[in-house]
């Protein structure tokens, strides 16, 4: 008996449609005369669902009960008994209840396929084990049911169930997902937008890969090299030049004609790192593809045509984009150029575009700094070769043939083997050569033969005028040799300072990082910036890099003064005079840096001093008004009860009793946000974080508004948090109060806490105005009021505060909008241990967790019980 096949459709979220595709895959099935049943199916009370699930044969659930509550999971030896041909089981990751015939249902799913019975299952991306931290760091919830990858892996089909975001949300909105009491959470919460959009992206690039795994494993069973034009990959082919910007935005062009395509560029190097291409272009062109969505490589080979045409092959590419040749129209009779070769060998499987530019048959320039160095040493051999092998064996050549060419021939010969040996190897192997030409044709070809005596005087002039042309050649050639390396290094030099100009000009203020540079571009061990304030003190470091820094100047190997009182301490190497100069620009440079640096201080420095004298200012206007109004409102209150004039009933000075300790409050409450904004701005805020119970700190907080104003929902359950009791409960307080002052009459304001992988949020929910995006950081700056709140409503500080106080406990205060109308107030805290895993929404889909007995079905995990945002 054969293994059953498994087939999954896969989803991206709870509710985009999965068991819904698996029911209607099972009526088809029917519908063709296939024996199938239902093995485990739960519809949560979806109306769709449930109606869909009419017409199918549900092999009846096996109960079991879990700390008093009952329940039914699959009956495995059911639908092993009944035998159909293909059976539907939802919720692939589930956990089984204590009492279950297998811990997971995917391990149920694999004894039906053991027993030749094929399965249609659901999953969502978020319960694959590899993915789960992932997912937590998206969503802020670990999933607690997984499966792992390789059982979704081993499946015989997979399909994704694809929805966007927003079609997700308003089908929840609908009530199509989750009952309409739950729906404001969750929208809040797991189904985000932007949780969406990730998950969703997650899952498509899942399904790929697993597609092009697939495609690569046929491919190297079935021996297949070509290219298969499954995906357009393109791969643009750099030089390094400045035509490479056009290339790759051409490529990206073609590639936006396409969805799923992909550029690539790809740099060719030779492997004596000898190149033409220019550092800096090379990384705006990097950053350039980066930008644009494509992927940059860089690739060795000696055949730039062959290295490029493999790499093409090996990452299945269709199109390759290259730039028109800037070689001169004679620099063709060197070859084809690699334009012409990659487009003669690529075969029918790629497509070769040929792109024109600006600087087509322009020239390639000046080479780049490496290749203008010295000759290297195989040159050098060859030259030495050419020198004096070459002359010894013309000679034999020459002394062996039956006629004789004359000797102003042989001289000529004698001169092309010593231009060669010039171009070949420098001046030293021509001089050789001229020196050996000038003896082998006295000796063989000037009578008398075979003595070092010339008889014709016109011969000796010959030999002569040879010997110097020799001479003459080798020294123009080595100082081209030389005026190239220079040129090199100038060239080198100049892009160094471009690059410091360009610092310079972009305001770049790292002094770390040019100090790296400046180890880098010297092979260096340690770069220090040392200063010392007179010719008596001893040296500081201003900033070092590497290992061992210098701590004087005289204890490094290069030293570059810098003024009277700066020096650059270099370790390592020590670098000859040449270099010199570039060193003097960067450490010109490095104290340019190190000032601009303390400028930065400095005005930084001048903003809090201006930032304090426009708080006094504000502060100065607060006394002026919204202090002196209470103080009024008192100041009457006590020379009514003191005066004579007036015989005050009971009731009356009651009221005017209660007006004066309404005002001291309302003062206190002023004189208290003041103290602590001066608090906060002075620094003086040391938080004594420890292990706090936000069922003991919120309530208290609460003591300043009426009580029928707000609902309280802080769970027993949620972990302790990091946090000062204090600083919380004042920061709390000054939330909910602005949050009661904004609410419409009749509404109240929640106030409730959620945990949200290792922090607990504290969210204050008001179904006031709300406040626009572009205001929602603004509002907690000092001495702010939204919209037309009266002058008599407060200072302005109490949000700015609490925000203080949070960020003083590294906790974050932030505003959103409530769905419906209003804003919320979100307080997220570090939790001090890790607590209770949340539950993720996996189980708004039938999940069950052992621990925690069944969940009702569409029901939120424990944190999305907080209501809306």
């Amino acid at each position: 008996m054969g293994r059953g096949r498994l087939r999954i459709y896969l989803g991206a979220a709870p509710g985009v449609g999965k068991t819904y595709a698996m029911l209607a895959e099972g009526h088809r099935r029917v519908e063709r005369g296939t024996d199938c049943v239902v093995g485990f199916v739960e519809h949560h009370g979806r109306p769709r669902t449930e109606a869909v699930l009419h017409g199918l044969e549900r092999v009846p659930g096996r109960p079991l009960s879990d700390r008093g509550a009952a329940f039914s999971e699959m009956d495995v030896d059911g639908v092993l008994a009944r035998r159909p041909a293909v059976a539907l089981v939802d919720e692939l990751a589930h956990t089984n209840a204590p009492g279950s015939r297998n811990a997971k249902r995917w391990q149920d799913v694999e004894e039906l396929l053991r027993a030749g019975i094929d399965v249609v299952s659901t999953v969502n991306i978020q319960h694959l084990e590899s993915l789960g931290d992932v997912v937590e760091t998206i969503t802020g919830v670990r999933p607690r049911e997984t499966v792992p990858d390789e059982v979704v892996r081993r499946a015989d089909q997979i399909e994704l169930v694809d929805m966007s975001p927003q079609a997700l949300r308003r089908r929840m909105a609908h009530g199509n997902v989750y009952r309409p009491d739950k729906v404001d959470a969750a929208l809040s919460h797991y189904f985000r937008p932007g949780n969406l959009t990730a998950l969703r992206e997650l899952a498509l690039l899942w399904v790929a890969d697993r597609a092009d795994e697939h495609l690569q494993q046929y491919r190297g069973e079935h021996g297949i090299r070509s290219t298969w034009q499954a995906r357009e990959r393109i791969v643009v082919g750099l030089t390094g030049g400045p035509e490479g910007r056009t290339l790759i935005r051409r490529a990206a062009r073609m590639a936006a004609k396409g969805s799923g395509s992909e550029v690539l560029a790809v740099y060719i190097a030779r492997s004596d790192g000898l190149t033409s291409a220019t550092p800096k272009e090379l990384a705006v062109q990097r950053t350039l593809v980066e930008d644009l969505g494509g992927t940059f490589h860089h690739v060795i080979g000696d055949r730039v045509p062959e290295a490029l045409l493999a790499f093409a092959r090996g990452v299945n590419a269709t199109q390759i984009v290259l730039g028109s040749s800037r070689r001169k129209a004679w620099q063709y009779v060197l070859g084809p150029g690699v334009g012409a070769t990659v487009a003669r060998d690529s075969g029918p499987d790629l497509d070769v575009h040929i792109v024109t530019h600006e600087e087509v048959a322009r020239g390639r320039g000046l080479p780049g700094v490496r290749s203008a160095a010295r000759l290297g040493r195989t040159r050098i051999a060859a030259g030495w070769v050419a020198g004096v092998v070459l002359p010894v064996l013309l000679c034999a050549l020459l002394t062996h043939i039956d006629t004789d060419p004359g000797l102003a021939n042989d001289m000529l010969l004698f001169l092309a083997l010593t231009v060669a040996a010039a171009l070949l190897g420098g001046l030293w192997p021509a001089l050789a050569s001229a020196a050996s030409g000038s003896l082998l044709l006295n000796y063989f070809f000037a009578p008398p033969l075979h003595r070092l005596t010339v008889s014709d005087p016109r011969n000796i002039m010959a030999i002569a005028v040879f010997f110097g042309v020799a001479v003459a050649v080798a020294s123009v050639v080595d100082l081209a040799a030389r005026r190239t390396h220079q040129a090199a290094r100038l060239r080198a030099e100049s892009e160094v300072l471009s690059f410091l100009a360009g610092s310079v000009l972009r305001g770049e203020a790292a002094l770390d990082a040019l100090l790296e540079r400046v180890r880098e571009t010297f092979a260096m061990e340690s770069v220090a910036l040392l200063e010392r304030a007179g010719g008596a003190e001893p040296w500081t470091r201003a900033g070092s890099v590497g290992p061992r820094p210098a701590a004087r100047p005289e204890d490094a190997d290069v030293d570059m003064p810098i003024g009277d009182h700066m020096a650059l301490a270099l370790s390592g190497r020590v670098l000859p005079a040449e270099d010199r100069r570039v060193l003097g620009a960067f450490a010109a440079q490095a104290a340019v840096v190190l000032d601009r640096q303390r400028l930065v201080g400095e005005a930084e420095e001048a903003r809090r001093l201006a930032e304090g004298n426009r708080i006094r200012t504000a502060l100065l206007a607060a006394v002026s008004h919204d202090l002196r109004t209470p103080l009024a409102s008192i100041k009457a209150s006590v020379s009514s009860l003191r005066s004579d004039d007036v015989d005050w009933s009971e009731e009356d000075r009651a009221e005017l009793l209660a007006g004066i300790e309404e005002g001291a409050d309302r003062l206190d409450h002023l004189v208290g946000n003041l103290l602590d904004m001066s608090r906060l701005r002075t620094g003086s805020v040391t938080p004594l974080i420890r292990e706090v119970d936000l069922d003991e700190v919120v309530p208290v907080a609460l003591g300043g508004v009426p009580e029928d104003s707000v609902l309280l929902d802080v769970p027993e359950t949620l972990p302790m948090v990091a946090a000062d009791p204090g600083l919380l409960e004042r920061a709390v307080a000054n939330v909910v109060e602005n949050a009661v002052k904004y609410s419409p009459p009749g509404q109240r304001v929640l106030v409730a806490a959620s945990v949200l992988g290792d922090r607990v949020e504290v969210r204050v929910v008001d179904r006031g105005p709300g406040v626009p995006d572009e205001a929602k950081e603004r509002i907690f700056a000092p001495f702010q009021r939204h919209g037309d709140a009266p002058r008599g409503a407060g200072v302005g500080l109490g949000l700015a505060v609490a925000r203080g106080f949070a960020e003083s406990m590294d906790a974050t205060l932030a505003a959103e909008d409530t769905p419906g109308g209003g804003l919320t107030m979100v307080l997220c805290l570090r939790a001090a241990t890790r607590g209770r895993p949340q539950e993720e929404p996996g189980g708004a889909e039938g999940t069950r967790n052992p621990e925690r007995g069944p969940t009702e079905a569409g029901e939120l995990p424990a944190r999305q019980e907080a209501g809306p945002r």
